[in-house]
């Protein structure tokens, strides 16, 4: 039997960084991944297709890995500096189904930087008891925001990071 847990995050904060700077990070899925932890492998299926597999988590007698692919778009409007990253989720590929959207701005009322809004919903099978649901989904869940938390933590550390300037 399997229990399903369900993934609903919504973020929002301001970075330094540029929105066309923004965008070239979360739109090189490679990259912006590089800042979310705990990936074992990341591989790119073709077609702006990725498929995500974690590392296993959980105790000696229950380790729960998730592994699902997501179909990634992008645009970004240099004119307006508004731009978005979306990934719907692929299905029959793992034991997760995940979507989500960056949403890129200018920053109100300030000269330069960036406002970034992050959306992510999905489900994630897991093979237990149904008895398990109380104690496992809430678990899951709560776990999958600290690694959201350390992924946002980790890209606005890289875009508040100042302009490095070329030797001269």
């Amino acid at each position: 039997m399997t229990i399903t847990a369900r993934l609903d995050l919504h973020r929002a904060f301001d970075v330094a960084a540029s929105p066309a700077d923004v965008y070239a990070v979360l739109a090189d899925v490679p990259l912006s991944v590089s800042h979310f932890p705990r990936v074992e492998r990341l591989t790119d299926r073709g077609g702006g297709v990725f498929e995500w597999q974690m590392e296993r988590v959980g105790t000696e007698k229950l380790k729960i890995q998730t592994l699902y692919a997501s179909r990634y778009v992008g645009a970004f409007d240099a004119a307006t500096g508004r731009g978005h990253v979306e990934w719907t989720p692929v299905p029959g590929i793992g034991n997760a189904q995940i979507g989500g959207r960056w949403e890129i701005t200018p920053r109100a009322g300030a000269v330069g930087g960036t406002h970034l809004g992050l959306t992510t919903r999905g489900n994630l099978e897991v093979p237990l008891p149904a008895l398990m649901s109380r104690v496992v989904g809430p678990i899951v869940s709560s776990e999958f925001e600290r690694l959201v938390a350390r992924y946002v933590q980790s890209l606005k550390a890289r875009f508040d990071q100042p302009p490095s300037r070329a030797s001269t």
